[in-house]
């Protein structure tokens, strides 16, 4: 087998077994992104190969005197270019910041680093993270691993595409409106969305307004997912939103597997589908999240078609005005300078502007109906006194499209009012703050990948985890193929 074949976790042992040395390890990837990054662009702003393999030869010497960083040692690690890296370009898909060269990691960034992993570059993002098709000014276009002439999702576009061919073996990003889970399903790899404050975010100017984003993991195989999320997630003091404690579960490999260990027997997952035709949706996807369901009925889980029986418009509404606001006071400033305010995309602006008319009635209707949405969907699960352990949706509301498009304006005969209306199946899990995993659902009949998402109970990261690495073991006679 060859080393890029090997899934996060079979790499770690090779190397820890010194199998394979950690120079062997960052050759065979930097050739592989050689082979594959010039038709895909995922990643950008790759370091000097000698520099690298400088790095890498460190890690075999550490290993040889009996020292290892941790369950990432030598690891060839691309992070998305939303977070700070020192002394590596981050230039988050902005010309306003090609040159922007950190001084500092963001905490993740340096959790991984501490991990024992070697950072190579960046994955590549939309502008700003908006948007879930990953395209910029500065680095172009990311596309499909599956079909070159369709998008590959986003934000974490490049980190998904990267994770699906093979040029890294395992990635972060970060999710607001799906980031982690619309590329994952789109690339047929796994995105989790953490619970709100399991993985911190620091630097940051605000840690209080939205508690909409968070970053996290994505891998091939559900426990590299949840390796890695054990090296991301832990209490801060500098985060005042952060988790106390730290996800010991998934602190070592033979933690993570115990548990992980289990099947879907006895689980009762309820299905959103496209809750009740309010969400517009191109034909076959749910039927293939429908197949996915039906592989969980077979190893003992329970089906319920579900309604969230919540006013679905005035809580897009509430979505959309929170949104704005976060995007008014992030990019408002840049607003006021023309020379600044011309090399912002018309998505970005739409945002800043929209928020900037906003009053304080409308963010506080915005969060008491926030309010009450987590209320409902929190009282529909088991600890909630309600009876599923799971709630499914479909990952995307479209197939990937064409790579020219910027958005799709319409979708199922149906026009999208906004530049992101098509993803609204993703907002349920972020904005009630639950865990979400996306997980490969099956493909097209063209070869297009789709992703199902299951979403769990407030906080309750480890079940969904368990719960997915049990599907996981059921749908290996369609997920073996690579990109």
């Amino acid at each position: 087998m060859k080393i890029i074949d090997l899934d996060a976790a079979e790499l770690s042992s090779a190397i820890h077994h010194r199998s394979v040395s950690c120079r062997e390890v960052m050759t065979a990837y930097l050739d592989r992104i050689d082979e594959r990054n010039g038709a895909l662009n995922a990643i950008v702003s790759l370091r000097d190969r000698d520099e690298l393999l400088t790095e890498a030869r460190k890690c075999d010497d550490e290993l040889s005197r009996g020292t290892s960083r941790g369950w990432m040692h030598g690891f060839p690690h691309a992070v998305k270019d939303l977070a700070e890296t020192k002394g590596l370009l981050t230039a988050k898909g902005s010309p306003i910041l090609a040159n922007n060269v950190p001084d500092h990691d963001a905490l993740q960034v340096d959790r991984i680093r501490e991990a024992g992993a070697i950072i190579i570059g960046k994955t590549n993002v939309p502008e700003f993270g908006l948007g879930s098709n990953t395209f910029n000014p500065v680095f172009g276009s990311t596309a499909n691993p599956y079909d070159v002439t369709k998008v590959a999702g986003g934000s974490s576009g490049g980190a998904a595409v990267a994770l699906a061919t093979r040029m890294v073996p395992v990635a972060d990003g970060s999710d607001f409106m799906g980031s982690l889970r619309n590329p994952a399903g789109w690339c047929n790899v796994v995105g989790y969305r953490p619970s709100f404050g399991r993985v911190p975010a620091y630097p940051s100017t605000d840690s209080y307004s939205t508690l909409c984003a968070t970053e996290g993991p994505m891998g091939r195989k559900v426990i590299d997912v949840a390796m890695l999320l054990g090296t991301q997630a832990g209490w801060d003091s500098r985060v005042p939103t952060s988790l106390p404690g730290s996800l010991t579960e998934f602190s070592s490999f033979a933690s993570c597997a115990s548990h992980l260990a289990g099947t879907m027997n006895g689980a009762r997952i309820g299905w959103l589908g496209d809750l009740g035709g309010h969400l517009p949706t191109e034909a076959g996807m749910l039927e293939i999240c429908e197949s996915a369901l039906r592989r969980m009925t077979a190893d003992g889980a329970e089906i319920e078609t579900v309604d969230l029986n919540v006013d679905l418009d005035a809580l897009w509404l509430s979505w959309l005005h929170n949104r704005h606001a976060y995007n008014a006071a992030t990019y408002g400033p840049l607003l006021s300078r023309d020379s600044l305010a011309e090399q912002l995309k018309p998505e970005v602006r739409w945002e800043a502007e929209s928020g900037m008319v906003l009053s304080a009635l409308d963010l506080k209707r915005a969060a008491t109906v926030r309010t009450s949405f987590y209320e409902r969907i929190s009282s529909m699960f088991r600890s909630g006194g309600g009876t599923f352990d799971l709630l499914a949706l479909p990952t995307a509301q479209v197939w990937p499209f064409d790579i020219e498009m910027r958005w799709p304006h319409e979708v199922a005969g149906r026009a999208m009012d906004t530049y992101h209306r098509w993803m609204e199946c993703t907002i349920y899990a972020t904005y009630a703050g639950l865990p979400a995993i996306s997980m490969p659902a099956g493909f097209s009949p063209c070869g297009r990948p789709a992703g199902i998402q299951l979403i769990g109970s407030p906080l309750n990261d480890v079940s969904v985890l368990r719960y997915a690495a049990a599907y996981e073991r059921l749908i290996d006679d369609f997920n073996v193929g690579q990109a």
